[in-house]
């Protein structure tokens, strides 16, 4: 149950701001550590900023999206809301210049089918990518311990889908002057969706995020869903003002989701691979590299 896991103890946070101190806190554990032969004027320009850092994430996010909507066989919903979690949980307290979000990204979703239990071998797996799969399957497997380590081995995810279909039940058991609650599923799964590509999963319950998610179809709908919220759902005036609380934070920061600049992306990628981690990067044939900056505030290996 929700309130006995590990995600609630370790990985759901007071807020925005507690996840952001722990970011920047990496961003700058690893500046520190990699760059001892930067001077300090020219570390912004070097490396990555924490906004970077945020920028190019959510790049991968969608690409991770995308990339579990298009595969063969189809994923169910859930895997896509537990490969969102690890990848989100592993950028808590690391920094995308120590691992490339490239790599990590197609080990959380290699790792959530079989945490899922979905079964899909790796050979099958990176058929659905293009390029060396060879290459992609060994990059993979050699990320795979290294994540779970990352994560406490904390690898169960109480999914928000899981609880839309428990309130979807509900709502069809004990609240039947609601004909169809069926017609509600569609929107309500594509609320989730923008939920999951937000720190929502870091700070709400798999609850929360599922009736919000159906009240947010259900307005679509033109649907009144006052009554099952405060009479059926709820009990007591405290809970409800604190569901309603809780409901209303979802909602502004789903509305506050700006779209990517793809082009200032684009940039990001250049400095990072400039910046990197040489060590984790599996292309990379030196094991320990030395940065310098040059005139041009770029660098060069050693």
């Amino acid at each position: 149950m929700f309130a006995s896991s590990t995600q609630l103890k370790y990985w759901t946070f007071s807020g925005e701001t507690e996840l952001k101190q722990l970011r920047i806190e990496a961003n700058q554990n690893f500046i520190k550590a990699h760059g001892r032969n930067v001077p300090e004027e020219e570390r912004a320009s070097y490396f990555l900023t924490y906004e970077e850092e945020r920028l190019l994430l959510r790049q991968y996010e969608i690409i991770l999206k995308e990339f579990c909507n298009k595969f063969q066989p189809p994923f169910p919903k859930c895997i896509l809301g537990t490969s969102l979690a690890f990848f989100r949980r592993f950028w808590v307290n690391n920094s995308p210049m120590d691992y490339h979000p490239k790599d990590i990204m197609l080990t959380v979703v290699y790792l959530a089918c079989k945490v899922e239990e979905f079964y899909v071998p790796i050979g099958q797996f990176v058929s659905n990518l293009k390029g060396n799969r060879e290459k992609f399957a060994d990059t993979i497997l050699t990320f795979e311990l290294l994540f779970m380590s990352k994560l406490r081995y904390h690898l169960t995810v109480h999914n928000p889908f899981r609880a839309m279909e428990g309130l979807l039940i509900d709502i069809k058991t004990r609240f039947k002057e609601l004909e169809n609650p069926e017609r509600l599923r569609k929107n309500a799964e594509e609320y989730i969706d923008r939920c999951l590509l937000s720190d929502i999963v870091l700070i709400f319950s798999p609850s929360q995020i599922a009736l919000s998610g159906i009240l947010y179809s259900a307005g679509k709908e033109m649907i009144n869903m006052d009554r099952y919220v405060t009479e059926v759902l709820m009990t007591g005036l405290e809970d409800v003002q604190r569901c309603i609380y809780q409901l209303k934070r979802i909602k502004h920061m789903v509305k506050r989701d700006k779209d990517l600049n793809r082009e200032l992306v684009g940039q990001i990628q250049k400095k990072l691979e400039r910046c990197r981690n040489q060590e984790n990067n599996p292309d990379s044939e030196v094991g320990d590299v030395v940065y310098f900056p040059c005139c041009h505030h770029g660098g060069r290996a050693r």
